[in-house]
């Protein structure tokens, strides 16, 4: 071997190991906080509940037969998570073009910080004061003092709906905001110069190239909302459950870790087909652009 092809096997090894060195702390990262935890949660559902609770060493698969136990959490999850990122889309979609788009930037910065500022405060103490509002003494003792009786709100899918929304909001905005801000304005004066609607540019133009913010804030709030716990429990009152309340039922009260383990996987595999054709989805419809702008 020359000296020259010496020299740069010489650095691409010295490249090599430096790259690993470079990745060497997210990757035990990685391993340690979520192959390794995930390795155990397959381990505990094929396993069986200890007559005193816990985990006991087995190989069955019943616990994943026994799945349709829980299929009402299941089926509020699955129900209420897509309706909400939907619902947050539709919300905050407007919110973000208007702030990227239409919103002077005298007042763009006061206006972000407003939709900030929930998150300066205690996710607990917002959430239960959505139990105010929904409850007794607010909305529903509204609109019994102008005659309408009987609307129960608290405890409902409607209830949590709203917190969801609420809670979730600014988690789309934020990306779409992102990617509308980068929007030439020149292009869309020049679609309006060729004669295309506002509907027309907003379709072909705008809403493209907003759809990696789209997509963000889509699976932002969605892998999210698929995990979540406190809103069902405090805004549902226990009759609307979630995967997520169902897995604390089955590991602190019930101690029933394989079965709650393999409720667990089985979320993971929803939420990773899901998110998988959802991206494939958006991926293709994304690579079928009309060009035309009239």
């Amino acid at each position: 071997m020359s000296a020259g092809a010496a020299i740069v096997a010489e650095r691409k090894l010295s490249g090599r190991w430096l790259t690993a060195l470079l990745l060497a702390p997210s990757a035990i990262w990685f391993l340690v906080l979520l192959i390794l935890p995930l390795v155990v949660v397959i381990v505990y559902s094929v396993g069986v509940r200890a007559p005193a609770g816990g985990y006991q060493a087995a190989f069955t698969f019943d616990n994943y037969l026994n799945l349709p136990a829980r299929w009402a959490a299941f089926r509020n999850t699955l129900t209420l998570a897509p309706m909400g990122t939907l619902i947050c889309l539709l919300a905050g979609y407007p919110l973000a073009y208007f702030l990227a788009v239409k919103a002077s930037a005298k007042w763009r910065t006061t206006l972000l910080i407003l939709v900030i500022v929930p998150f300066w405060t205690s996710f607990l103490i917002r959430t239960y004061a959505w139990i105010f509002i929904l409850g007794g003494r607010g909305i529903p003792a509204i609109l019994e003092s102008l005659g309408i009786e009987g609307v129960r709100l608290i405890n409902t899918p409607f209830a949590v709906m709203c917190g969801i929304v609420y809670a979730y909001l600014p988690l789309m905005v934020f990306p779409i905001y992102v990617s509308l801000e980068k929007l030439d304005k020149r292009l869309l004066e020049a679609s309006e110069d060729l004669g295309a609607s506002p509907w027309a540019s907003f379709r072909q133009i705008t809403l493209p190239l907003s759809a990696p913010g789209i997509i963000t804030g889509c699976m932002l709030v969605f892998i999210l909302l698929m995990g979540e716990y406190l809103i069902p429990q405090m805004l549902g009152g226990g009759k609307v459950f979630f995967i997520g309340n169902a897995l604390v039922d089955l590991f602190l009260q019930s101690l029933n870790w394989p079965f709650g383990s393999a409720c667990a996987m089985a979320l993971v595999v929803i939420m990773f087909i899901t998110v998988t054709l959802y991206l494939r989805a958006t991926s293709a419809t994304g690579g079928r652009r009309d060009a035309s702008l009239i």
